[in-house]
């Protein structure tokens, strides 16, 4: 691997890194904080005024359990992200898989529909997108050269 390989896979894992470090601070928020707070720190585009209600208990549950997949995808890129550091390739991709598709959904569901703030929610989208992109390029200019 070159030097410049070297030096590219360690910024995708401080990217990964940080992302992780976001989202797993957000998944244990979620889980700790009551429903309608968990809403509107998520949806933080939308007025307080219009999120801060008595939600049913099951949308707590469902609140919760969209923390706990917050902390694990985060932990998980943390974990990938070590390991993209020692040159893993295998690692490479299945942190993209957590991370990139994680974001899909919070892009589509929240980003487009104008939900969001663009920090940090719509930066951490560019965060694990530029992740992608220099992942794809390492994996490519590494193929080339084998």
């Amino acid at each position: 691997m070159t030097s410049t390989q070297k030096n590219v896979l360690r910024v995708v894992t401080v990217l990964w890194i940080v992302w992780g470090l976001v989202h797993t601070l957000a998944g244990v928020m979620t889980i700790v904080g009551d429903a309608a707070t968990a809403v509107s720190a998520i949806a933080d585009a939308v007025p307080d005024d219009e999120l801060m209600l008595d939600y049913h208990p099951a949308a707590g549950g469902v609140i919760n359990q969209h923390g706990f997949n917050l902390l694990w995808f985060g932990l998980a890129t943390i974990v990938g992200g070590v390991f993209i550091w020692r040159g893993n390739m295998t690692a490479l991709w299945v942190t993209a898989l957590i991370g990139g598709l994680a974001d899909v959904g919070y892009f589509v569901f929240i980003d487009l529909a104008g939900f969001a703030n663009f920090v940090p929610g719509t930066v951490m989208t560019l965060v694990s997108g530029s992740a992608i992109l220099l992942s794809a390029f390492i994996w490519f200019t590494s193929r080339q050269k084998s």
